[in-house]
């Protein structure tokens, strides 16, 4: 039997753990749709209300300039001749508004285009005659500049920008950036409250996945959600039920099953039969046995809670050493010391038992009764990499997606003797509640390659 790409579980896990923060999750999807919508909203907005405020400001405006022109030219014209040059100097130190006479060699600068000019114009004009001129920098002073006369006399009124429009657009900037913040400070809120029972309930099935107990999510909030986390409550306490129920069938059946062996076993050395036939009546009891036992161990539960710094270096010497007595295996070594993972030593030295065993019935070197197993183990990275190397025909590429599935095995190995074709798959599940993965492919020179990879024990010394 040999060993598939990894499994639908392995590929979740993986898509689990490609979920991060900046990854393409639910979260971050909400998130912009959000940061979009209020961006796209607020953009609309102040172009709305620019678009509506412009007339009533652009009026506003007007007034304002006709009232200071008006003031300043009722001023100018009422005061006594030797008054007027302080009267300038207060107004433009007091008020910012500068008094020139307008010349005809002026160098004058067109006014700033700006949509709210036009209407402003309009209206100005209106009040003081269709000669008003306008100009953004008169003889490379800038400023707002505007044209006024005092009998036949003309003169250039100079008033600073800011006292015409005080929302500049920096502080149009500054307050959609104050705007803008808020508004993505509350679209995390929001994205975080509709993404955080999601989570809750990722993490409760990745839990399942793990073989433990989830706490009972919170059947309450929205109707949907407490809907779903109900019903994934139910589900998890039906699956604790029928877990509970599987244990119970499995003791009954190992009971069941294996005690008719035994008294067929005892009554074939009872019986008086030939020593061929009591021997082959033997093997198929003991090939029985041994079935019972894969199916077993295939079903029974899981339990991670338990799991157990486990020296793997260590445990594959001692595994290599016990196969070295088989007189059909041969085994060369590469085993890098000090490697550990987390896990169950019984399960995992089971994988290894398993995998060399494989190789010792299907992996036999061609023209030879002997299995050469090559056995290596390092550390990469925060990973355990454990390979199991043979030298014998290894397996149709067409076939290694089948053979972790229970049940499959080759056509070159249906006319083996033993087996079920649940070794594999008992490997398989084992390396996956380890939080590992499996890898297999065929070796360029002639043979079958397993690679198992498995997180390395944290606590480990480097």
């Amino acid at each position: 039997m040999r060993m598939p790409t990894p499994s639908a579980g392995i590929q979740h896990m993986r898509s689990q753990v490609r979920l991060g923060w900046f990854s393409n999750g639910l979260f971050w999807r909400t998130f912009f749709l959000l940061t979009f919508l209020i961006t796209a909203s607020m953009v609309a907005w102040v172009a709305s209300f620019r678009i509506v405020e412009r007339g009533p400001r652009a009026e506003q405006l007007a007034a304002q300039i006709v009232s200071v022109v008006t003031i300043t030219r009722a001023a100018l014209t009422h005061s006594a001749p030797e008054m007027r040059r302080e009267l300038l100097f207060d107004l433009a130190s007091n008020e910012g508004i500068r008094i020139y006479p307008l010349e005809n060699s002026d160098k004058v600068a067109p006014p700033d285009d700006s949509p709210v000019l036009p209407e402003l114009e309009y209206f100005v004009k209106q009040a003081m005659g269709e000669d008003t001129q306008f100009s953004s920098s008169v003889n490379d002073v800038d400023g707002f500049w505007i044209s006024f006369k005092i009998d036949e006399d003309q003169y250039w009124l100079m008033l600073d920008r800011g006292r015409l429009d005080r929302t500049s657009s920096l502080q149009w900037l500054g307050w959609a950036s104050i705007a803008l913040v808020l508004s993505l400070i509350g679209a995390v809120f929001i994205s975080t409250l509709i993404n955080q029972p999601l989570a809750r309930l990722t993490a409760a099935a990745r839990a399942i996945a793990k073989g433990k107990q989830p706490d009972p999510l919170p059947e309450s909030g929205p109707t949907e959600i407490e809907e779903a986390n109900r019903s994934f409550n139910q589900m998890v306490a039906d699956l604790d039920r029928i877990e509970s129920d599987r244990a119970v069938i499995l003791a009954g059946i190992s009971h069941d099953l294996r005690t008719p062996l035994a008294r067929m076993q005892l009554e074939v050395e009872m019986a008086k039969l030939s020593d061929e036939a009591r021997d082959g009546m033997h093997s198929d009891l003991a090939q029985m046995d041994a079935i019972i036992g894969q199916f077993l161990d295939y079903a029974k539960p899981f339990d991670a809670s338990h799991f157990m710094p486990v020296d793997l270096s260590g445990m594959l010497e001692d595994t290599a050493n016990n196969a070295k007595r088989l007189t059909d295996v041969r085994i060369l070594t590469d085993i890098t010391p000090g490697v550990e993972a987390k896990g169950n030593s019984t399960e995992l030295e089971r994988v290894i038992s398993n995998l060399i065993e494989n190789a010792r019935r299907y992996g036999k070197t061609p023209g030879t009764d002997i299995a050469e197993i090559d056995l290596r183990c390092h550390a990469e990275g925060q990973q355990a990499v454990i390979e199991i190397n043979d030298h014998g025909a290894g397996a149709p590429d067409s076939e290694l997606e089948h053979l972790l599935r229970p049940f499959t095995r080759l056509d070159a190995a249906r006319g083996q003797a033993n087996g079920s074709g649940l070794g594999l798959a008992i490997v398989n599940r084992i390396v996956i509640r380890h939080n590992g993965k499996l890898h297999l492919r065929n070796r360029s020179g002639g043979g079958l390659s397993v690679q198992i990879t498995l997180p390395l024990h944290h606590e480990r010394n480097v």
